[in-house]
């Protein structure tokens, strides 16, 4: 089994298995290398992102949705592969793995950072 990297290379990331923000996700994404992991979450995502419907999230609650929103787009758009991995009863571990980017080009970071046109 592979062991998730820090988002930096070199160095122990302060951020590791801490809260991320949508933004040092998507920085993480664009210096990836194909088949980095980055474990993004961990607890039950669906329970902690809070009730779709609810108008006044805690900030976690706002920052974690928002991000895992993001990674979702990404998967989506081809960047990375979205795995969770069972730790516990109801408790996971959520992964994002790096894939290699289209048409073998560096990826834009503001590539990363909007929404792509339906």
């Amino acid at each position: 089994m592979t062991t998730p990297i820090p988002i930096w290379r070199g160095s122990p990331s302060p951020f590791h298995l801490q809260k991320l923000d949508e933004t040092t996700f998507c920085a993480w994404v664009a210096q990836a290398n194909p088949g980095d992991i980055l474990e993004y979450h961990r607890g039950f995502l669906c329970l902690d992102r809070g009730n779709p419907e609810q108008k006044n999230k805690n900030p976690d609650q706002a920052q974690l949705d928002e991000m895992s929103t993001r990674a979702f787009d990404l998967a989506e758009r081809g960047f990375l592969h979205l795995l969770q991995q069972r730790i516990g009863d109801a408790s996971f571990r959520y992964l994002a793995i790096a894939r290699s980017c289209p048409e073998g080009q560096a990826i834009n970071f503001s590539t990363l950072m909007i929404e792509e046109a339906a």
